[in-house]
């Protein structure tokens, strides 16, 4: 019933008699009702598994929280979902790795909307809640493939546990005593959370203060874009500074970025993106995605570059998405291209860092070709500047690299994404991979009756 990602693992025995004397009736009582529903339930399966074959219906979710090594906080924990007549599908205990606690319990659970909520308000008062997300276990019962979001919709119910993980502060961040700054940081964080899909985004009155340190980054890094960014990001900022008002002495509103990219280029960009990325509390980030991301995703082939890296990562184990992560880290991240004779930057951590955008493109930092077999190895650096930065010929050439190197992942399947319907499909027979094929005949027409209507007209002129 209780199983670790890492067998040398070994908790207290007084813990683990804890966990499994309190577990075995929600347990019980969570299979009783699967059974009596006519469902198969499996238990003792480690998180790590890519062979669990269940059917756990609509409510089955995620929750991660963190404990100290304390019983008593054990027992509260689980009482609460005793009391809220919560069935637990699956426990598990593990190591954390977060600053003051010992241990992670994730619990996959049965729950409606209104019990959850109730359950999540409860945990908070005895626990940290890491993450929370659909059930990781839900898994296709045809050909293995894990739950992951398939449609725009859909990352309402996973965008959460990216938020959440940083909607706390460690004990030494600057701004963990700083009253005014919490309560600003818990506003952008609740805009974010509340947020769901088809929604417009919130606009926010950003202060005076919040504004003068926008002005200030701004203004230092227009001094270097000229002869340090990437053609692609030079030809896109004015034109957000014309549509979305970017200036010293104005943050962009979302909701107009959002509007802008969608017409860019008609890659069907979604405010969710936006929302999740963005609606933060106002520190790095806020340059970040707005100085460093939005002009480069503004470009069509860059925006396909950034998604197929997302797409290649869906379903994938755990090691092959460490390495795909490694390999955004230090492209859509910190990558560099060769241009106008030299080299330019097109990574957003250097487009948005003063200080690592002057040290990335000097004499001093080590510069290695782009490739993802060597790539994917190297160290991410995240509070020094990289120990090494890779070049691409193009963004042609770093996607042409990323897509071979995608066809080495072990994942099982294969998926394509349709923008018509903003949706992931999974090419698990025959039906789906047919109905592929005809899309792709049919835009093979129009290119074949396109050059027809041209040949034409190049005779006739």
């Amino acid at each position: 019933m209780v199983s670790t990602r890492n067998k040398k693992i070994k908790h207290p025995l007084s813990f683990v008699k804890v966990l499994v004397s309190l577990c075995e009736e929600l347990l019980t009582r969570g299979m009783h009702a699967r059974t009596s529903e006519g469902k198969e339930l499996r238990r003792g399966r480690s998180l790590d598994t890519r062979s669990v074959s269940t059917s756990f219906g609509r409510g089955s979710t995620t929750i991660i929280f963190t404990l100290k090594n304390e019983v008593s906080g054990l027992i509260k924990a689980l009482k609460l979902f005793q009391d809220k007549h919560v069935s637990l599908i699956h426990i598990e205990s593990r190591k954390s790795k977060r600053r003051n606690s010992d241990f992670e319990i994730f619990v996959d659970c049965d729950t409606d909307h209104e019990q959850f909520k109730e359950l999540t308000e409860l945990l908070r008062k005895h626990t940290d809640i890491v993450e929370i997300a659909p059930s990781l276990l839900c898994i296709s019962d045809v050909c293995g493939v894990p739950w992951f979001p398939k449609k725009i919709s859909d990352l309402d119910l996973c965008s959460n546990r990216v938020l959440m993980y940083g909607s706390e502060l460690d004990a030494d961040h600057p701004g963990f005593k700083d009253k005014v700054y919490r309560k600003r940081r818990k506003y952008f964080a609740d805009l974010a959370m509340n947020y769901k899909h088809g929604d417009p985004i919130p606009r926010v009155d950003y202060t005076a203060e919040e504004v003068r340190t926008w002005g200030v980054v701004f203004r230092e890094l227009n001094k270097l874009y000229p002869s340090h960014a990437c053609r692609e990001y030079l030809k896109n900022l004015p034109l957000l500074t014309q549509c979305c008002k970017y200036s010293e002495d104005n943050i962009p509103q979302l909701e107009d970025v959002s509007h802008f990219l969608k017409e860019s280029h008609s890659a069907n960009w979604s405010s969710a993106f936006l929302a999740g990325l963005l609606i933060i509390a106002l520190k790095r980030d806020t340059c970040h995605e707005l100085l460093g991301h939005v002009p480069l995703l503004a470009e069509p082939s860059f925006a396909q570059f950034s998604q197929e890296l997302g797409l290649a990562s869906l379903g994938a184990s755990d090691d092959d998405v460490n390495k795909l992560a490694t390999c955004y880290f230090f492209t859509v991240e910190f990558g560099l291209c060769k241009q106008s004779g030299g080299l330019r930057a097109y990574g957003a951590g250097l487009l948005s860092s003063v200080s690592e955008l002057q040290h990335a493109l000097s004499s001093s930092a080590s510069i290695l070709p782009f490739d993802p077999t060597v790539t994917c190895n190297q160290k991410c650096m995240i509070t020094t500047f990289q120990h090494v930065y890779y070049v691409a010929e193009s963004f042609e050439e770093a996607k042409n690299k990323m897509r071979e190197f995608a066809k080495t992942l072990r994942r099982p399947f294969t998926i394509r994404y349709d923008p018509y319907t903003q949706s992931v499909e999974v090419l698990e027979d025959t039906g789906n991979i047919n109905s592929m094929v005809k899309d792709i005949r049919h835009e093979l027409d129009i290119v074949e009756d396109a050059l027809n209507r041209l040949s034409r007209k190049l005779q006739s002129a």
